[in-house]
């Protein structure tokens, strides 16, 4: 028993639910213990922060669910393809509009990393579709179960009231998420896979993790310098106007906002 848990990818018996959470253990552990994720469960979130994880989360949600919808019919999609039940780009767009206005796609701020994730959802989408199981699960899942929690810390944080600008968490086609998961994982573990495209499966669940992961090495460093600017503002009252328009840049307009950004999006992916 012991040497099936140290080597799933070769338990090609198991469920493919189950295999996907032995193989993205470690990366599961190493994400939901950064600090930025640790703040974010403190309920420490600003507005900034909380509008630029909407911008990050429509990139990569635009992108998966364009590909789930342009490969619906792929043997390997099709059996988990409930756009119905867990689309989440509408709401969204809602949630968007509720905080930037009706031009909010002029708007949008996201980080290189998002840009490299959703690149990468593209590439499987066009050419192993296949992999496009492996990213579905982990977000919506992930989004699925952490969402009511999320959503009560974000309506605290930021003194919001009903569902305005918070209705990316909830899932009203959903009735019982529990079940809803149940469903899913059994309709996940019936695609038929080669031993070989299971173990891409895998690794490309692997992947979704590292994408986080990378995403909060980047941001870390971007908080340290923004910190250090910070520093010498205070310090050096001298340099007070170069220093508000050192703030007034897009560069650290992003820095200051997405820190907590995608430690919010990873939430999602780690809470299932």
């Amino acid at each position: 028993m012991e040497s099936t848990k140290s080597k799933p990818r070769d338990a090609t018996g198991s469920d493919l639910s189950e295999q996907i959470k032995a193989a993205t253990k470690d990366s599961h552990v190493r994400a939901e213990n950064t600090q930025l994720m640790l703040n974010y469960q403190k309920g420490q979130i600003t507005q900034t922060q909380y509008k630029l994880l909407l911008c990050s989360l429509y990139e990569i949600y635009r992108a998966l669910e364009e590909e789930l919808d342009r490969n619906a019919d792929h043997p390997a999609v099709q059996p988990i393809y409930f756009p119905q039940e867990l689309a989440r780009l509408e709401s969204l767009e809602l949630d968007l509009e509720h905080f930037f206005g009706p031009h909010w796609r002029k708007r949008i701020t996201v980080p290189a990393a998002t840009h490299r994730y959703t690149q990468r959802l593209r590439e499987i989408g066009k050419n192993s579709p296949d992999l496009l199981v492996a990213h579905a699960y982990t977000r919506y899942l992930g989004d699925l179960s952490g969402g009511q929690v999320l959503a009560k810390i974000t309506q605290k944080s930021l003194g919001l009231s009903g569902d305005k600008g918070v209705l990316f968490f909830s899932f009203p086609g959903v009735t019982s998420p529990n079940r809803f998961k149940q469903l899913y994982r059994s309709r996940m573990n019936s695609i038929e896979l080669t031993k070989q495209q299971r173990r891409e499966v895998l690794d490309e669940a692997t992947t979704a993790f590292e994408f986080n992961i990378e995403v909060f090495d980047d941001l870390e460093k971007m908080l340290s310098i923004t910190g250090e600017a910070s520093s010498d503002k205070g310090n050096n009252a001298a340099t007070k106007t170069e220093s508000k328009t050192f703030c007034s840049s897009p560069v650290l307009q992003f820095a200051l906002g997405v820190g907590i950004t995608l430690a919010t999006v990873g939430m999602g992916v780690y809470a299932f």
